[in-house]
């Protein structure tokens, strides 16, 4: 039988060392995500084999669908004996800050990880609130320890955390998002941080007392946050969020989003090779992956805001086959296609701007995301990836979206819904449109006719009535708020309507030809 190391052992002795966990349950999935139905979010997956056994470990989404926060007051586990069954058992409760660390903070459980130690013990890296700090930032990491994935856990290291902004040198950054490597000669390397800062470090064989000092990891283009690290057929492989925002970046085309990108190199500390992306950004802002080799098969564990009631705060884990390009040296991760479960048949619409691609007047900025206006989302708190804009600092003064359809459609209603954070009339910020018009291409771009409605008011969908016209491109005309400077503009969501519902058509996968020369 494995034990615990001698001071592990000793503290298991002490009463109220850990809480009683909230009873399983058994869950049988119909897909991604595993927990789909909204009674609880998940998120931050970190995948852990033990045995027969795939397991999960997750945080949980608390926030209100208005809360634009991470309200997250413990771990879950999730396990199974096969994903391909989709029946998983799920523990709510499963860990809380606060019942194994005497020094941290109720909340606030982030991304952690389970690691399975050389004597055979598991020792859990959790970033926490340490209390009583007087650090800028007091996210801190601390080690538990138990003789199974289950529990019971204990502090391992009850002096406190061995990384934060004091500890084991002092720094400047975030530490959370810690990984664990156990290398196969022994050896063992924890990865840390965020907001583009990117730690590593020796530990010795303990898994807890640092050795050496940290590092800067470079080389891994558009690190943003939550490393996860592992090794296959001798290379090192590092999987990551990425945040290499623009037009043409391979990564996200908004700041606000994240790929999950990867690297390599030939030893744990590097030097690292950028390699590409392993999974486009998901309907979750965030983004948090690991990757796991499970009965001969390799997984990836993400999250996604696709569970009913699901949103940037209240995101939930999913799982994918992730295949390999072996031809190549190093092997290649070949780009994974999520999954989801199967959607209700669509009901018939009026609306069928979702056929169509969308263009604009402007280079959107990187904190906006032109596919946001045919999404079919609004929300209640919208991050600035879910809008359309023009705010730069330099506005224009009368800004269009366009939508264009691979074939001519019959037309006669819109609705737009506007974000603003500066009042009507502000020529600051971004501020409903003074007004606004729509223009359909016909030998050249002429007004709707018989137009009426047309509001500004943000918050809700303004609707335009016109009479019908059969055209294959249509603009909304804005005209910016504010005499000079002008305000942006933001467009949460733009609905074109036909006469008649209809079953939607499917996204166009590639962006329709421009009008012009019809």
């Amino acid at each position: 039988m494995k034990r615990l190391p001698a001071f592990a052992a000793a503290l298991a002795m002490l009463p109220g060392a850990a809480c009683a966990q909230t009873a399983p349950e058994t869950v049988t999935s119909q897909g991604n995500p595993i927990l789909a139905d909204g009674r609880s979010y998940t998120t931050d997956p970190a995948p852990l084999v033990d045995g027969e056994t795939l397991y999960i470990l997750t945080g949980r989404d608390e926030a209100a669908p208005e809360v634009n926060d991470f309200i997250m007051p413990e771990w879950q586990l999730l396990a199974t004996k096969d994903p391909a069954s989709r029946k998983w058992e799920h523990i709510p409760g499963f860990i809380h800050p606060e019942d194994v660390f005497a020094w941290a903070e109720p909340t606030r459980a982030y991304a952690g990880q389970i690691v399975k130690g050389a004597d055979g013990c598991f020792y859990f890296y959790a970033p926490v609130i340490e209390r009583n700090s007087d650090a800028k930032d007091k996210f801190a990491i601390g080690v538990a320890v138990a003789e199974s994935v289950r529990g019971p856990w204990r502090d391992a290291h009850p002096a406190g955390p061995i990384i934060s902004q004091k500890l084991p040198v002092a720094n400047g950054i975030q530490n959370i998002d810690p990984t664990v490597l156990l290398d196969d000669d022994g050896r063992v390397y924890i990865y840390w941080g965020t907001f583009g800062q990117l730690r590593g470090m020796e530990l010795e064989r303990d898994m807890i007392t640092p050795k050496g000092g940290e590092r800067r990891i470079e080389g891994l283009t558009g690190f943003f946050e939550a490393p996860w690290i592992f090794k296959r057929q001798g290379v090192y492989y590092l999987l990551y969020a990425g945040n290499k925002a623009g037009p043409d970046s391979d990564c996200t085309p908004a700041v606000y989003h994240a790929c999950q990108a990867w690297g390599t190199a030939t030893s744990p500390l590097g030097p690292w090779t950028y390699r590409g992306v392993a999974l486009r950004p998901v309907s979750s802002t965030t983004s948090h992956a690991g990757i796991v080799e499970f009965k001969g098969k390799w997984y990836i564990a993400y999250h996604t805001a696709d569970a009913v009631g699901g949103g940037h705060f209240r995101r939930s884990v999913a799982i994918d086959r992730l295949e390999w390009d072996d031809s190549v040296s190093p092997a290649s991760i070949r780009p994974v296609v999520p999954t989801r479960v199967p959607q209700p048949v669509p009901v018939p619409t009026r609306n069928i701007a979702g056929a169509a691609s969308a263009a604009s007047s402007n280079l959107v900025p990187v904190q906006y995301w032109i596919a946001a206006l045919n999404d079919g989302k609004v929300r209640e708190n919208p991050l600035p990836p879910e809008m359309w804009g023009t705010w730069n600092g330099n506005n224009p003064k009368q800004p269009w979206v366009e939508y264009r359809w691979d074939k001519p459609v019959t037309i006669d209603g819109a609705r737009i819904q506007f974000f603003a954070d500066q009042p009507a009339g502000s020529g600051n910020g971004v501020a409903p449109p003074a007004a606004w018009h729509l223009e359909y291409w016909d030998k050249g771009w002429k007004p709707v006719r018989g137009a009426s409605g047309s509001g500004t008011a943000p918050g809700a969908l303004q609707a335009v009535r016109f009479a019908p016209v059969t055209t294959r491109c249509l603009r909304a005309v804005f005209d910016a708020s504010g005499s000079g400077p002008y305000a942006g503009v933001g467009v949460q969501e733009w609905e074109v309507l036909a006469p008649q519902p209809r079953v939607p058509a499917a996204a166009p996968g590639v962006a329709a030809a421009a009008c012009g020369k019809d």
